[in-house]
């Protein structure tokens, strides 16, 4: 005979599991573990503000120190040089929201390039391997000089002479290598049976790459792509070399006429208030990534 089915007849074990509340055991084992997280904490804090505390100490009672104060941090050149810097500012947030998408698709476009296996793409796949072994070994700067004063210098009919777009192109140049290196790391790290399993259910290389493989490799690169564009966001700052006038141009022009560096400071201000939320963005992601992984 079969048992009758009982419906109905009380919670589940599951749902009685559930609704059970922790023994004694476990509720001294969660303070115990709040204990040791509160003095992680207290420690933590004396330490940091004794470390800060000292270090400023420090610097306040070097022999120096009156005249670093007055070169550096004068509330009325800070005043008198904020418009200026923010102007120049605006300049380097324009060039940085232009370049950040093209670096991205260059990089992607040069990356599976370098993955390729078809013979008759070798061309292509030297030539990608050449730009990123020229852009990744020379210094940005000189690639933002060569561009900002070797192309107008061509007088090439059609190119633009804006040192604002030609320095935009070098910065797309230089960090379209670095991205391209990580979207290639991408790849690789995906394991060879998924593609193994592409090819078994008949799919051709591009439809594997497009639909097996990038959107798993772009997943695991995200952190360090945002590592790469918080660089980019710096560097913007480069194309003062070439005479813009954005933020660091304003403030060394700043500090020319006024023999004052405060503005060197206000500068740097500015950059930290988009690169900090950036990077915090970044750690984030990382965590996320990383619990993901682990299964939590």
């Amino acid at each position: 005979m079969t048992q009758p089915e009982v419906t109905g007849a009380g919670p589940s074990v599951e749902g009685s599991r559930q609704a059970r509340p922790p023994s004694a055991r476990e509720l001294e084992r969660q303070a115990v573990r709040r204990r040791l997280k509160l003095r992680q904490i207290v420690i933590a804090t004396m330490v940091t503000v004794v470390v800060t505390v000292g270090l400023a100490l420090l610097v306040v009672s070097s022999p120096g120190w009156d005249r670093v104060r007055d070169y550096f941090l004068s509330w009325s050149h800070a005043r008198d040089s904020f418009a200026a810097i923010a102007e120049g500012f605006w300049i380097n947030i324009r060039i940085f929201l232009i370049a950040e998408p093209c670096v991205l698709i260059l990089g992607a476009l040069v990356a599976i390039a370098r993955q390729t296996t078809s013979p008759w793409l070798a061309p292509l796949r030297l030539l990608a391997t050449g730009y990123t072994d020229l852009f990744r070994g020379v210094p940005s700067i000189l690639v933002v000089v060569i561009c900002g004063i070797g192309i107008p210098a061509l007088g090439l009919s059609g190119v633009t002479s804006s040192l604002f777009w030609l320095t935009t192109f070098a910065l797309v140049l230089c960090y379209g290598a670095y991205v391209a290196e990580v979207f290639r790391a991408g790849i690789l790290s995906i394991h060879p049976t998924q593609v193994a399993s592409a090819e078994a259910l008949a799919l051709t290389h591009t439809q594997t790459m497009r639909f097996v493989v990038l959107p798993q490799a772009v997943r695991r690169v995200v952190p360090p792509l945002m590592n790469d564009l918080v660089s980019l966001q710096k560097d913007t700052a480069l194309i003062s070399a070439v005479g813009v006038f954005e933020a660091l141009r304003a403030a060394q022009d700043y500090q020319g006429y006024n023999f004052n560096g405060t503005p060197l400071l206000v500068a740097a201000t500015y950059f930290l208030i988009v690169a900090v939320p950036l990077t915090r963005l970044t750690d984030w992601l990382m965590r996320r990534q990383i619990e993901k992984e682990q299964g939590r």
